[in-house]
């Protein structure tokens, strides 16, 4: 009470309440307070705020500048690079003079033209392109054959995809599919597992031209029999289960290596290699052949590793990707032959030694699209050759849409193919192309 009264008479004798005796160290019970009281708002008085330019001038002026100043500040005024008052004075003018306004709108439509939104993403046919444009101005001394070149494509491009992965990109769930038995079937893997089985099956090819298998005493160990009998799948367990831990990113160093000296060794070797084979445990395939084969599967699996971290990713470019539908179209006698003897297909309708070269019933393939094409499949034996004489059904499909149902990845009843003819014949050729598959 008595610290109140001395307050209130403190107060009343007009001293400021900021005022602090000397020697006083602070605000006490009996003292002034040392931090003043909050004044009033003239907004909670109810009166109205002051007018800036009659209280001092705080606001800017409107400028008076002449029509030659105002003419040179077009191009920053489409900039945005004017200050507040020469913005208001240029577009005060412009809604008064024609000729600046047209020029106004021609300097900002340049100025868009400046700033066009562009994907972050490299056109995926950037490399071919800057390759090819090198190779005319100066050729190179040991160029890489034609049947390697979509490898080397094809590498590269998922090289590319596998750059800025981070662990967790590199852990991420991949599903293997392909078609066993006319069944559809799958395996669970990572993005760095497929890069490993990857490593793995390119390890055929090296050790056929003389490569050093970074894999030969995984496989030995495995109990597959040697490397001249693991075909790919052995193989791909093999290493699989060689591994203590899940593989990680550090499979990619190995295989981006083996890959290059791949490349590098056929070149050197160019055409005199065609006569060297490779083997796939239960059956060989001409390096020609395998390199394409390499190249097929390299473009599949980098397609289930971008629907994994949800990346977009292209088909090969259409003169790779032919070369992969004729090696399928030319796969298919065997693969038609393979399943009559496994019991999946009726027998074929002419004899089973048929000298080769003898025309016979055949199926039409087309291949619609840039990469597209026609074959002539013989249906009852691998010896025989395709005839359009003995033609006896046709089947269309979309170039990605073959390359998928011969991957495993689109069932033959789910192919989108235009049909004709003989419906059994087209079965046949349908699943032989499923039945291509492997993992």
């Amino acid at each position: 009470m008595s610290g109140a009264g001395e307050f209130e008479a403190h107060d009343s004798s007009g001293a400021g309440s900021g005022d602090v005796p000397s020697g006083a160290s602070g605000p006490g019970p009996d003292g002034p307070p040392r931090i003043p009281l909050p004044r009033a708002s003239v907004e909670d008085g109810g009166q109205p705020l002051p007018d800036l330019a009659e209280s001092g001038g705080l606001a800017p002026a409107p400028l008076d500048l002449p029509h030659d100043v105002l003419k040179s500040l077009l191009g920053a005024w489409a900039l945005a690079a004017c200050s507040a008052a020469e913005t208001a004075a240029v577009e005060e003018h412009l809604g008064a003079c024609g000729s600046c306004a047209d020029e106004a709108r021609r300097l900002r439509e340049a100025v868009g033209l400046l700033h066009q939104p562009e994907s972050l993403d490299l056109d995926p046919a950037l490399r071919t392109r800057v390759l090819e444009s090198c190779l005319t101005r100066r050729p190179p001394r040991i160029p890489v054959p034609g049947w390697a070149a979509p490898y080397d494509a094809e590498t590269a491009r998922l090289d590319a995809l596998l750059q800025d992965f981070g662990d967790a990109e590199w852990h991420a769930p991949v599903r293997l599919r392909w078609f066993e038995d006319d069944a559809a079937t799958s395996r669970r893997t990572t993005v760095a597992g497929v890069i490993a089985h990857l490593l793995s099956v390119d390890g055929l090819v090296a050790a056929a031209v003389g490569l050093d298998d970074p894999l030969a005493e995984v496989v030995d160990e495995g109990g597959t029999g040697g490397r001249e009998t693991a075909g790919p799948a052995a193989r791909t367990e093999a290493l699989w289960r060689a591994s203590h831990f899940p593989p990680t990113r550090s499979v990619r160093a190995p295989w981006r290596e083996q890959s290059h000296s791949l490349v590098r060794t056929v070149s050197f070797t160019g055409s005199s290699a065609g006569g060297l084979t490779v083997p796939y445990g239960d059956f060989d395939l001409p390096l020609h052949d395998a390199m394409l084969d390499r190249a097929f599967e390299c473009w599949v699996h980098a397609e289930d590793i971008a629907v994994a971290v949800d990346y977009p990713y292209d088909p090969p470019a259409p003169r790779h990707l032919n070369k992969m539908i004729d090696l399928a179209a030319r796969m298919l006698p065997a693969a038609l032959a393979e399943r009559r003897r496994a019991g999946l297909s009726a027998p074929g309708r002419t004899p089973h030694l048929v000298p080769a070269g003898t025309p016979g019933r055949s199926l039409r393939l087309e291949i619609e699209g840039a990469a597209g094409g026609e074959w002539l499949i013989p249906l009852d034996s691998p010896a025989a050759v395709g005839s359009a004489e003995f033609e006896v059904a046709h089947v269309a499909l979309d170039g990605v849409e073959f390359c998928k149902l011969a991957a495993g990845h689109v069932s033959p009843e789910e192919a989108a193919a235009g049909q004709a003819g003989d419906r059994e014949a087209i079965r046949d050729v349908l699943f032989a192309a499923a039945g291509l598959s492997r993992m």
